[in-house]
């Protein structure tokens, strides 16, 4: 996956208390920040706030983030099911955009107040411009 297949909306800065014994970026608290953000991906695009993950895939650490750094994370959509989407993850460092971590795929289901899996009618990828056409002018 290259880093200009995704789009890099998200940016954290890596804290003393986000660091393993290593001295480098705890790889949980990392992978907590992509599952909220992808979520929040995911209910953007499927308009509606009940969203569980069904999947991650193989998660691949490609380099350290160590304190003081600020990495960028980038998610796009790859898919749309009947009742799901389906996201593809790069985190880079901002600075040198060198590529920490990469997941290939992350499903999420849409459900029902129930939680049952709902179809959403989605196809494709909607950004601000499109929800909100006066967006773009300002």
């Amino acid at each position: 996956m290259s880093a200009s297949s995704c789009r890099f909306h998200t940016r954290k800065w890596v804290k003393p208390e986000d660091l393993n014994p290593n001295g480098t970026l705890f790889g949980g608290s990392l992978l907590k920040w992509i599952d909220e953000e992808a979520v929040i991906y995911a209910i953007v695009q499927l308009d509606n706030p009940k969203v569980v993950t069904k999947l991650i895939s193989e998660i691949n650490f490609v380099s350290s983030a160590r304190q003081g750094d600020i990495i960028e994370l980038g998610i796009t959509a790859t898919h749309f099911g009947r009742t799901s989407i389906t996201l593809t993850c790069e985190v880079r460092n901002m600075i040198t955009r060198k590529s920490i971590l990469t997941i290939d795929k992350l499903v999420f289901v849409n459900v029902d107040p129930q939680g049952n899996p709902l179809p959403h009618g989605k196809s494709i990828i909607s950004y601000i411009k499109d929800r909100f056409p006066e967006a773009e002018q300002a």
